[in-house]
């Protein structure tokens, strides 16, 4: 990628480092292990560069070395980190996965936390095709819930589409109801929304994609993922379904980023909505057969 260009995507969030075993083993017992980038957005510029896009990563990290570990990582992926900022007081955040076990995050109080609408400042958001946010952002301080308001009236204002996974992480909630109000207003805000059946379900009560649908009518695209079942796009011609690509699971954590990156990189070509949903399905098998959230080995 040439770092002179402007990006296609730019992906705006949080940025961890990622510490999993290197084998698919319980990190009890677990001897090797890998610290490579985590976080939502940033994984979704990974896979986009991976697969060719240019894409930027905006985030801060702390002035550590694990944040300056994460961002040249990121750059050697090919993602774009000229908008990435440092905190000079707060830590860079790190979690750790349990293969098939979930996840343990160590991110209060974190680099990440702290960001501030400020972080839009000089992001080229006039000129992105693309702008993706996720739903982790607005949970993790009053400052980030801002960034996020700030984010979808300025994408408003211009040609870009604005792009939202509602990634809804209930930890990082007071409550339910909390996160079901304000995961449903960011949704309506955004042109493309790609969401978990199985997260709807816990934060609306509803049960099909369908009624997902009806809860959120206002993007142009809506994504209901539905694990080893499918994927279901609904829009302007009505809903088209994808079945999902049958593989071995190793660790599911992060093919919901690897899916979104797929199927953005899908739109970007103009692809018909039957290839959206397989390109998604396509880059999530790579994560789900990885303990990693980017495969470390594949293209």
């Amino acid at each position: 990628m040439t770092l002179a260009a402007q990006p296609d995507v730019v992906a705006i969030g949080e940025t961890m480092v990622l510490i999993a075993p290197t084998d698919a083993e319980p990190l009890e017992r677990a001897a090797d292990f890998r610290l490579d980038p985590g976080g939502a957005e940033a994984n979704v510029a990974s896979h986009l560069a991976a697969l060719g896009r240019r894409a930027a990563w905006a985030g801060v990290v702390g002035d550590d070395a694990l944040g300056r570990r994460l961002v040249r990582q990121l750059a050697k992926r090919g993602v774009d980190t000229r908008w990435v900022g440092v905190d000079p007081v707060a830590p860079t955040g790190v979690y750790f996965k349990d293969p098939g076990r979930g996840v343990q995050y160590f991110r209060a109080g974190s680099a990440a936390s702290r960001m501030t609408s400020a972080l839009l400042d000089e992001l080229p958001l006039d000129t992105a095709r693309i702008v993706h946010l996720s739903g982790i952002t607005p949970a993790l301080s009053a400052t980030c819930d801002a960034l996020v308001d700030a984010a979808f009236t300025r994408i408003a204002s211009g040609p870009a589409i604005a792009s939202f996974d509602v990634n809804h992480r209930p930890a990082l909630w007071p409550s339910t109801d909390a996160a079901a109000r304000r995961l449903r207003d960011l949704a309506a805000r955004a042109d493309v929304v790609l969401v978990g059946l199985d997260e709807a379900a816990d934060l609306w009560g509803i049960a099909t994609a369908d009624d997902v649908r009806a809860l959120v009518p206002e993007p142009a695209l809506l994504v209901v993922k539905d694990g080893a079942v499918g994927a279901t796009e609904f829009g302007a011609g009505g809903a088209v379904h994808v079945p999902a690509i049958e593989t071995e699971l190793v660790e599911a954590v992060g093919a919901g980023d690897a899916f979104a990156a797929g199927y953005l990189a899908a739109l970007l070509d103009g692809a018909p909505s039957d290839g959206r949903l397989r390109a998604g399905h396509e880059r999530a098998v790579l994560v789900l057969a990885d303990t990693a959230d980017f495969p470390r080995n594949r293209p």
